[in-house]
């Protein structure tokens, strides 16, 4: 009996940290030049970046934070299946002020290449910290 009630514990505390983790939905676009960034200044972070909207930058606390991100569908009539179905992790190294800032994400492009067609220049997401 003491068995059943551990495992009905382990279980709902599981179900409970699923729902903690619950994607954010959003949208991105990418972009080329990768330094100087607000996070890191002339570093090179690699390729696998990304610039955070004012939302999720919060003045500099973003920066170092990973996302994974994953394509949810097109934004415009432009690319009607931009999706490759992939995920990426990216990390925020920049911000994407307001009011120029076009998405919630501004992936490399790389980043953005490996989750969709670059030829949508802006899609839907789901991400999530990791």
């Amino acid at each position: 009996m003491a068995m059943e009630k551990r495992f009905v514990l382990m279980v709902a505390v599981f179900l409970g940290l699923q729902s903690l983790v619950a994607a954010t939905s959003g949208t991105a676009t990418y972009y080329t030049e990768y330094t100087p960034s607000a996070c890191y200044g002339n570093q090179n972070k690699g390729t696998m970046i990304a610039a955070a909207s004012d939302a999720i930058y919060n003045k500099g606390a973003a920066c170092g934070r990973r996302y994974s991100v994953k394509c949810t569908g097109p934004t415009n009539q432009g690319v009607p299946h931009p999706c490759t179905g992939a995920s990426v992790t990216v990390t925020i190294v920049d911000l994407c002020p307001s009011p120029g800032c076009q998405a919630t994400l501004d992936l490399s492009q790389q980043a953005f290449a490996a989750i969709a067609d670059q030829n949508a220049g802006k899609i839907k997401i789901e991400y999530t910290q990791v």
